[in-house]
């Protein structure tokens, strides 16, 4: 619903929950001229909703699409610039300093010129980068393959000169044959071998070599050599760790191979000299130009972060008006343009209370655009049900939220979120009771809360972003656990003597053996909540069991008669007398005179000290109502009343069902009967009275539909009122278990630890304690706990009253643009 006024200061009437606010239909017929500026003014005001006009028109056919695109042509390049700004690690400035004289035309040429510039820029940066990667690798293969070449021919005239020395100092009568016929060889006939140097992925070095195998048939011979550090890759730009490689063949058959080999594992190939004087050259040569390179590239990187900083001072400024913009043509494109397409028209929802703000606008909005005419205002009569608006505050907006997640409640009807603020967290407390781990939430919610203004404004993780927005809720939950808690004397389970000394005392010194029938009264009663003695006796759990049970249903009845209570005040606003006699007074009836009297008898029980078995008066009631009730009895004339009850809840039954359908059905007939005999009036009224009508009152009367609808109704009610009775009961079984989890860890684990005397148990015990409280008992069940007291509201206590068929009230705001992703 958003955040409103809701103060009672300004124009605005006090907040008021109950019922949503008054709406009314309004037109404006604005002048072209001053259209921009009355709907830039109507969205800084955000309190009218926007019809659209135009919903036969496809989105190109609307008038301001080409301002649209420009728009979004501004947007787009808004979010290169911020795409860009995340990989260099800047994050646009958080101060939005508005500037007036920022003009539309003027931001999109200055965009254009920087989203050009940037480009150019990135281009020329992944130019220098890529050439940097190329010298880089290149510098390698020379470092590497020299070394190869080095070594190479080092041991080759090392094994030169043995064999010299070998053949002096051998004398044979076949070496001077031999030595002739090498002589005699013909030079022309030798073989030339080739070669190639680069790098290859070192994760693709095993099958490169393999398939240079396969595909040479053997005929290459190859050499790598491993690069320490990664490489920078100059066509991915990626750190890569790579082999540099040499491969030495013959024919130019096999270098074609070789050359498509190396395309295919993306080996980047290098020219390389056989001459050592030369291979020293080029490395100088190299390793200069990859200085000049840095120094180029470094230069660029500074005046590309220079820019970048330039553009994220004003990003948001520039965002913000670029979706304003957007959003104010958006909502031009919905109204209609007159014939003489000098004035547009609009429609659209607003509070009453907004008019004289609205009428203020609109005038401000004709002087500021030297408009020669004025916007027109006026009220338009309509039977369109209107949009549901409550102005909450950031308390109550999360209580509202809550019971819109159900359904968002039909034009003024009753609003469950004016009780849910209480009950909601009044019936979490019950299941949660426990005041040592409601001071754990309230010192976590107090955190959110404290630095609430901070937090707002970053953005958080889905889970505690969704925590934060319901901190106030949680606040009101650990307010009500912990006056829970009290009333159960629970401190993690422990019970303490808060308001004074315990009732009982102990028969004997030793104390052994208590329980209620071993201890007696030596002081009055307990003044608040529940007594620490009974908390470790025997009787404990029947007792505590007793009382939460009973407990449960007396506030289920409650809330449950508190539902059907709004379903009066609801029938009595709409004027529907049928539900107020045939819906609320025998639900009332039906309700009471089974789980009613169950709810007397509770309380007369609890007063009296009786030992009357409720289960069996309830059992009985319906199976014998004629048979005494001996020992049972509570009251005199409780039989009488039993037989009384009995037959008001069966005659309740027919009186939801059958009379209702008729009357609906008779009241549909003379209104249409009615309406065959209107006086004769002037063409444009008959015309107006016509289509206002006719969508409603000349419908066929569906008996049989109706009929059945009631049935259900009634059929529904009947069960549920036994259903949702037995559905509360889950507030004593999940108190009992998150007592019963409560107990088990303090006394299984913290108490067991402290009994070992050793310092490091009891560490690992005190550590395994806040551990199991936080996680089970502190998140586990705190949400265990807020489903079922969801289902309470939304199931037990809504149904009886909360149609919840409405629409929500969104109204064209500019405050509501930062929540939104453009």
């Amino acid at each position: 619903m958003g955040d409103g006024g809701g103060g009672r200061g300004g124009c605005c009437p006090p907040m008021d929950l109950f019922r949503s606010e008054p709406m009314q239909l309004v037109q404006l017929i604005i002048p072209i001229e001053s259209a921009h500026h009355t709907i830039s003014y109507l969205g800084d005001l955000g309190l009218i909703q926007f019809k659209d006009l135009n919903v036969e028109k496809s989105p190109f056919q609307r008038t301001y699409a080409a301002q649209i695109k420009k728009c979004a042509e501004m947007a787009r390049k808004l979010r290169f610039f911020k795409e860009q700004m995340s990989k260099a690690g800047l994050s646009p400035s958080a101060k939005i300093m508005m500037r007036g004289d920022i003009d539309m035309d003027d931001l999109e040429v200055k965009l254009g010129e920087l989203e050009a510039e940037l480009v150019e820029i990135n281009a020329n940066g992944e130019k220098l980068q890529r050439a940097y990667s190329e010298l880089a690798e290149y510098k390698l293969v020379l470092h590497k393959a020299g070394e190869f070449f080095y070594s190479i021919r080092s041991s080759a005239t090392a094994q030169q000169r043995e064999i010299e020395a070998h053949s002096i100092s051998e004398e044979s009568v076949d070496t001077p044959l031999l030595l002739e016929q090498e002589m005699s060889t013909d030079l022309s006939k030798q073989v030339k071998l080739g070669f190639l140097a680069g790098l290859v992925p070192r994760v693709k070095s095993m099958a490169f070599e393999r398939i240079l195998f396969r595909a040479t048939r053997g005929n290459v011979f190859l050499r790598q050599s491993a690069v320490e550090d990664p490489v920078n890759d100059p066509v991915s730009g990626e750190k890569i760790e790579k082999n540099v490689f040499v491969v030495f063949y013959s024919g130019e058959k096999v270098k074609n191979k070789i050359l498509k080999i190396c395309d295919a594992f993306g080996a980047n190939r290098y020219s390389f000299p056989e001459d050592l004087g030369k291979q020293a050259q080029m490395i100088t040569e190299v390793s200069g130009r990859l200085s000049e390179l840095k120094t180029t590239i470094d230069v660029g990187l500074l005046h590309r972060g220079n820019l970048l900083q330039t553009i994220g001072d004003q990003f948001e400024q520039w965002n913000l008006l670029v979706r304003k913009e957007k959003s104010i043509y958006h909502t031009l494109n919905m109204l209609s343009i007159d014939v003489t397409k000098k004035c547009l028209v609009a429609e659209g929802w607003s509070p009453t209370f907004a008019t004289k703000q609205i009428q203020d606008a609109l005038q401000r909005a004709t002087f500021d655009s030297n408009s020669q005419v004025g916007a027109i205002f006026q009220v338009l009569h309509t039977i369109e049900s209107p949009p549901t608006y409550f102005r909450t505050n950031k308390f109550t907006s999360a209580f509202q939220e809550i019971v819109d997640a159900y359904g968002v409640a039909k034009y003024q009807e009753a609003n469950p979120g004016v009780f849910t603020i209480v009950t909601f967290p009044f019936l979490f407390a019950v299941m949660f009771g426990d005041w040592g781990h409601g001071l754990c939430l309230l010192l976590a919610t107090l955190v959110f809360i404290i630095r609430e203004k901070k937090l707002s404004n970053q953005k958080l993780g889905d889970i505690t972003e969704m925590t934060f927005g319901g901190r106030y809720v949680i606040l009101m939950m650990a307010l009500f656990s912990i006056y829970t808690g009290l009333i159960y004397n629970e401190f993690f389970s422990v019970p303490f003597e808060l308001f004074g000394p315990s009732a009982y005392a102990c028969r004997d010194l030793s104390c052994r053996d208590a329980s209620t029938a071993g201890l007696i009264k030596v002081r009055r009663t307990y003044p608040f909540g529940v007594d620490p003695v009974w908390h470790g006796s025997r009787s404990e759990l029947p007792f505590l069991n007793s009382l939460k049970m009973k407990m449960s249903i007396l506030i289920g009845v409650a809330q449950m008669n508190l539902g059907i209570i709004l379903s009066y005040f609801n029938a009595k606003f709409f004027q529907n007398s049928l539900n107020i006699w045939f819906q609320f007074v025998p639900q009332m009836i039906f309700l009471n005179s089974l789980f009613g009297y169950l709810s007397v008898l509770i309380i007369v029980k609890w007063c009296t000290g009786s030992q009357a078995d409720l289960y069996h008066i309830m059992i009985y009631m319906f199976l014998s109502p004629t048979d005494d009730l001996g020992e049972n009895q509570l009251f005199i004339g409780q039989k009488t009343g039993q037989i009384v009850l009995l037959l008001l809840a069966l005659v309740a039954v027919p009186w939801m069902l059958l009379p209702k359908p008729f009357l609906m059905k008779k009241q549909h007939e003379e209104r249409h009967q009615s309406q065959l005999y209107v006086p004769l009036q002037s063409t444009e009224d008959s015309f107006q009275l016509d289509t206002s009508h006719d969508s409603h009152d000349h419908e066929e009367f569906e008996f049989g539909e109706v009929f059945v609808h009631q049935l259900i109704h009634t059929i529904e009610f009947v069960l549920g009122a036994v259903s949702n009775t037995a559905s509360y009961l889950r507030l004593w079984a999940l108190s009992l278990a998150h007592s019963e989890l409560s107990s088990v860890f303090y006394e299984k684990v913290l108490l067991l630890a402290w009994g070992f005397n050793n310092v490091i148990i009891l560490i690992v015990g005190i550590i395994v304690f806040i551990c199991a409280t936080i996680g089970v008992l502190l998140v586990m069940e705190t949400l265990s706990a807020f489903l079922h007291a969801l289902r309470l509201h939304w199931v037990e206590f809504q149904n009886k009253f909360y149609e919840g068929d409405g629409y929500k009230f969104c109204p064209f705001s500019f405050a509501l643009l930062s929540e939104e992703d453009d």
